[in-house]
Formats: C-alpha cells, sequence, structure tokens
C-alpha cells in the first residue's frame, strides 16, 4: 500500500504576548519536519485566552480551513495541547486529521527510542495522553492509516480500539515494568556513591551535542575503550542514558552521563515517564550545560533547559556552561571565563580547558601528602597506585615513601603512614 505523505498547516495561538512565542513556532517547524513532515503553510492568533470550543477564534477556524483547502494540506498541527472535544470540534470544522505539538513530541520519542526502558517509558506517555482522547483521537486515527500519531506502536487505531479500562491496565503493568528498572538504576547509583565516584551530567536543548562532547572526552582520555555514544545532528538523538567512566592521566576519574535532551513545552506525561532517567540529573554532582552557540537563540535555549530542569526538581547543583559548535560563530577558540567555556566539541577543541574546569569543581577537597608505606603493606601501594596522583616513590629503610595527591578520604584512612602532609 503507497504510504500517505503528509502535508500540514501549523497553528499557534500567542497568549498573552509571550516573547518566545515565534521561537516556539519556528520549533514546531523543526519538530514536523523531524517526522517527516511537509510544512505547507502557518497560521498564528494572538489571544487573552484560548476559546474553549476550538482553541482558536472562529473567523481563525474559517481562514485555517481556508488555508487547507489551497494548500491541499492533509493534516493541521496545533502549537499546543488541545483538549478532546477541541480536537474532535476541529476535524469536524476542518474535514481533515488535527493533531497538537505534545502527539507530534511522543511520536519523534517512539520513533527514536531504542532501549526496553525508553520504549516503555514513550509507550506509558503515549497512554496516559490518550486515555482522556479515545474519542477525539478515534475520529483522527479513522481518518486516514499510517501518518504521524499513528505509525509507531504505541499509538494507532488498535490502541483505540482497547476500552479505557484495558488501556490503565497496560499503564499500570508498564509502569510495574519501569519500577523494576528503577530500582536496578537506583541500586547502581547506590553503588557508585559508595565507591565515591563523583558523577557529572551533560544538560542541554535536544541537538546541542550534548553526545559529542562525550565521545570527545572518551576520544582524548579513553581512546582504546571502544565506549562511544551514538551521535546525529538530530532533534531528540539520545532518549537512553548513557554512562562512561572517565579516567584522568592522574588517576583522577568521574562518571559522566548524557541525558534527553529538552525542548520547550516538553509534554508533561513525557518528563513524567522519564522521570526515573532524569533522577541521574538530579543525583550528579556537577551539571555541564552543552548550549548550540551557533543558534541565535542560543539565549531562550538556555532557558528552556534551566525551566525544565526546575520543573523536575533539579537546583542547587553547580553548572559549567559550555557553549558548543563556538567555531562556527567566532575563531578565538578556546575561550574561558570563570565557569564559561566556548569550544568546539566536534573539533575537540578545548576538551582539556573542559576538563580542567571540571577537576577544578570535582577534586578540590585532593590533599597532597607523603606517606611511608610498611613493606608488608604492598596492597596499600598498589591501591594508592590505583586511585591516586602518585608523583614520587622512593624505598626507604622503613618503608616505600609515596608523595601522593589523594582524596580527602583516603588520606584519612591511612593516616598512621603519612609523615608530612
Amino acid at each position: 500500500m503507497e504510504a500517505i505523505v503528509e502535508k500540514a498547516i501549523l497553528v499557534g495561538v500567542n497568549l498573552g504576548h509571550t516573547e518566545d512565542f515565534e521561537y516556539s513556532m519556528e520549533e514546531l517547524v523543526n519538530l514536523t519536519h523531524a517526522c517527516d513532515v511537509e510544512v505547507l503553510g502557518r497560521i498564528t492568533q494572538s489571544l487573552q485566552r484560548v476559546n474553549p470550543s476550538h482553541y482558536i477564534g472562529k473567523g481563525k477556524v474559517e481562514e485555517v480551513r481556508h488555508l487547507v483547502e489551497e494548500k491541499d494540506a492533509n493534516l493541521v498541527i496545533f502549537n499546543d495541547e488541545l483538549s478532546p472535544s477541541q480536537i474532535r470540534n476541529l476535524e469536524r470544522e476542518l474535514d481533515c486529521k488535527v493533531i497538537d505539538r505534545t502527539i507530534l513530541i511522543l511520536d519523534i520519542f517512539a520513533n527514536r527510542a531504542k532501549t526496553k526502558e525508553a520504549q516503555l517509558q514513550v509507550e506509558v506517555a503515549e497512554l496516559q495522553y490518550m486515555l482522556p482522547r479515545l474519542v477525539g483521537l478515534g475520529q483522527s486515527l479513522g481518518r486516514q492509516s499510517g501518518g504521524v500519531g499513528t505509525k509507531n506502536k504505541g499509538t494507532g487505531e488498535k490502541k483505540i480500539e482497547l476500552d479505557r479500562r484495558r488501556i490503565e491496565e497496560k499503564i499500570s503493568v508498564l509502569k510495574k515494568d519501569l519500577e523494576i528498572m528503577v530500582a536496578q538504576r537506583q541500586i547502581q547509583r547506590k553503588k557508585r556513591k559508595k565507591l565515591e565516584v563523583p558523577v557529572v551530567a551533560l544538560v542541554g536543548y535536544t541537538n546541542a551535542g550534548k553526545s559529542t562532547v562525550m565521545n570527545s572526552m572518551l576520544q582524548t582520555y579513553m581512546p582504546d575503550v571502544e565506549k562511544k555514544v551514538f551521535e546525529k545532528d538530530m532533534l531528540f538523538a539520545t532518549l537512553e542514558t548513557s554512562v562512561r567512566n572517565i579516567t584522568l592521566p592522574d588517576n583522577k576519574s568521574f562518571l559522566l552521563t548524557d541525558t534527553v535532551g529538552f525542548v520547550s513545552k516538553l509534554p508533561h506525561h513525557l518528563v513524567k515517564a522519564f522521570r526515573s532517567t532524569l533522577e541521574e540529573v538530579a543525583e550528579a554532582d556537577l551539571l555541564i550545560h552543552v548550549v548550540d552557540y551557533s543558534n541565535p537563540n542560543y539565549r531562550q535555549l538556555i532557558d528552556i533547559t534551566n525551566q525544565t530542569l526546575e520543573d523536575i526538581g533539579v537546583k542547587g547543583i553547580p553548572t559549567i556552561y559550555a557553549y558548543n559548535k563556538a567555531e562556527i560563530v567566532r575563531d578565538d577558540l578556546p575561550v574561558v571565563h570563570q565557569d564559561d567555556i566556548y569550544f568546539s566539541a566536534k573539533n575537540g577543541i578545548g576538551i582539556e580547558e573542559l576538563t580542567s574546569m571540571i577537576r577544578s569543581h570535582l577534586f578540590a577537597q585532593y590533599v597532597n601528602c607523603e606517606l611511608v608505606i610498611p613493606y608488608d603493606q604492598g596492597g596499600v601501594v598498589s591501591y594508592l597506585n590505583e586511585v591516586a596522583n602518585v608523583k614520587e616513590v622512593s624505598y626507604e629503610e622503613e618503608g616505600t615513601l609515596m608523595k601522593v595527591e589523594c582524596k580527602a578520604s583516603d588520606a584519612e584512612k591511612f593516616k598512621r603512614y603519612i609523615v608530612n602532609k
């Protein structure tokens, strides 16, 4: 059967004249393209409050209908989440499929999810979104097969045929499966805490280059280890949390976490479903907020990310602002100013400077000391060689003399051997 080519008209409402409205419409264009849907036109309206029955005013509905007919479009996408009755009323008036920004993002997430956990999280979000919309979406999905909101496992006519009770049961089963995965993740986090390995989380707007930063650090410090993460120039390339151990030349190590990217108006169902994944961020010792500096709207992207972090309860964690893709805008890289760095992850420019900033945050508690370790305590020598920065070793009558830089907790542990701190 020939796939239906979807051609859309985008509709946005600027409520109370918000400043970032124009950017959120640009973002809607990008999200639509990410679903392989062609954008044929857009219509916007400024309102103090939305129209409860059609979201937009009656005159605007007529305007959208004319544009749909004129451009021969078969889909209308709204920039905000619509209620079930609004979807129903709009479809009746416009005589074509109507979806909202939320289902568009859910669709992208469903297509990008690779791991079992990410797939479960997306499916829970989709089912929760659909539960109150069974009637409206039933009509919408019945209009045509295929296309946005119908082509992935999580949505489609099959789900609409299920009654509310069965969908609720399905959500309950999926949530139990997720709880098992969340418990496993918490066990892993406890183990890390026990080992006192600091955690650095990469956060930022989608497609800012977080995975590229991680891969550049791996390439710089762990070139022999095949641990690269997936990176691609597209929205939401990363949905799964990747954790990699970075060991620096002086034996200091930390865990680097790559997380899902943010976007404005990230559907709350999705934020709730991904909360367990995002807990990795909440428990980090340091955040690296990766910003696409080549994007003219980068300040808005910073605000969107900070707002999302606040929404998921992340606050008070020290943050480095890493202005990536800066080579497109300036040629004096890298530039470091306090907790800001302008660099290029793709070209590996500024990775060492970024690492140095990470060091100053994570390893400020390290101390220099001299220890004389008796020759029958070889295990202590081996341990320090593995975890500390050993600057000098000599063999004295009483034992091995080591000048090291180590964690304050290790200095405390072996204080009986310390001769000079």
